[in-house]
C-alpha cells in the first residue's frame, strides 16, 4: 500500500479533516495536500508518523504485553481504594448521575445518537422535550437511563447476570421503539461496515446459554474476561437491534461484580473501539481491546473519584 492510499484510508476511517491530520501528524496543511496530491513525498520520519496513524486506526497497532500488564495494575491498586463501588455510586447522587449520562450519551452516540451531552442531560434530569431531536432518540436516552438504573438496582441483590436480566435490559432499551423489545432475532443479520459473520439466529438460545455459563465462571483476569465475554456477545448479535447498548451495558454489570466502575467508552474513540473489538472476533487477538477497556474503566474511576 502506497503512502498516498494509507493517508487516504486513515483519513477514511478516522473521520480526521485534512487540517486535523496534517495536525496530528506534525506538519502544515500545505505539505500534506502537496503529498496528497502526489507533488511530494514526505520524508522518512513523517512516513513513520504515517505509518503510526495507519497502524492505530486500522487496529494493527501492537500493545506491549508489560504495558497492559500495567495498566491492570493500576486498576487493581486503585480498586483497594474503594469496598463496594456500586454502594459508592447508589450512596452518591453526584456521582450516579454523572455515570447515568456519561454512559447515556456515550453509548447512544456510538450507535448513531445526534444528541448532544448537555440535550441528553436534560432529557434524563429535567424530562425536558426537544421539539428539534427526534422522539425515537429521546426515548433512546430515557431508555437507557432506565436500563441502567434497573441493571444498579438488580447487581445490589448480589445476583450474577443471566440471560433474563439481558432480555430484560433490551426490553427496557427498546421499550416504546421496536415490537420485539426482549425477544431475540428470528432472522440473519449483518453488522453493517463489519466482515465478522454473525451467528445463525437458529443457534442464538443455545450460545446465548453457554455465554452465560461463562459469564458466572470465576477469573482473576476481570479485563481479560470482559474484553473476551463482550467480544462474543457482539459476534452472536442476539438481538435485531440494540446489540451494542445491551453488550456495554453487560459489560458494565460484569465490572461493577468484579467491584469496578462501569467502562465509560467515549463516542469520540468509536473509531478505535470498532476496530479493536473486529481484530479480536477475526484474529482473536484480544490484547488492543484489553488494553481500550483498561482505558475506559480508568475513566469509570475518574467519575468514581470525581476527578
Amino acid at each position: 500500500m502506497t503512502i498516498i492510499q494509507k493517508i487516504k484510508l486513515i483519513q477514511q476511517i478516522s473521520g480526521l479533516t485534512q487540517a486535523q491530520l496534517a495536525n496530528r501528524l506534525g506538519v502544515t496543511f500545505a505539505a500534506l495536500n502537496r503529498w496528497v496530491n502526489g507533488k511530494a513525498t514526505p520524508r522518512q520520519s513523517a512516513q513513520q508518523r504515517i505509518d503510526e496513524l495507519y497502524r492505530e486506526y486500522t487496529g494493527q497497532k501492537q500493545i506491549p504485553e508489560d504495558i497492559l500488564e500495567a495498566k491492570k495494575a493500576v486498576i487493581i491498586k486503585r480498586a483497594k481504594n474503594h469496598r463496594y463501588v456500586l454502594g459508592e455510586i447508589l450512596g452518591n447522587p453526584d456521582i450516579q448521575n454523572q455515570f447515568l449520562l456519561s454512559l447515556t450519551y456515550n453509548s447512544n452516540r456510538i450507535e448513531g445518537s445526534s444528541l448532544s451531552e448537555n440535550e441528553t442531560a436534560a432529557i434524563l434530569f429535567h424530562n425536558a422535550a426537544l421539539p428539534n431531536k427526534s422522539l425515537t432518540e429521546q426515548l433512546e436516552a430515557k431508555n437507557h437511563q432506565a436500563a441502567l438504573e434497573y441493571l444498579f438496582q438488580y447487581l445490589t441483590k448480589r445476583k450474577p447476570p443471566n440471560e433474563e436480566l439481558i432480555l430484560r435490559l433490551h426490553s427496557i432499551l427498546m421499550n416504546g421503539i421496536r415490537s420485539d423489545a426482549g425477544q431475540y432475532r428470528v432472522h440473519a443479520v449483518r453488522i453493517v461496515g463489519g466482515y465478522v459473520p454473525t451467528a445463525n439466529f437458529i443457534k442464538i438460545s443455545k450460545l446465548m446459554n453457554a455465554l452465560v455459563v461463562d459469564i458466572q465462571k470465576k477469573n482473576k483476569d476481570v479485563i481479560q474476561t470482559v474484553s473476551a465475554i463482550h467480544s462474543r456477545f457482539e459476534q452472536i448479535h442476539p438481538f435485531a437491534d440494540g446489540n451494542g447498548r445491551v453488550g456495554r451495558l453487560l459489560m458494565h454489570a460484569m465490572l461493577l461484580r468484579a467491584n469496578s466502575p462501569p467502562a465509560v467508552i467515549r463516542q469520540e474513540n468509536k473509531r478505535f473501539y470498532l476496530a479493536y473489538l473486529n481484530k479480536a472476533q477475526l484474529q482473536m487477538d484480544f490484547s488492543l481491546l484489553e488494553d481500550f477497556i483498561c482505558d475506559a474503566v480508568m475513566e469509570g474511576y475518574n467519575i468514581l473519584e470525581r476527578k
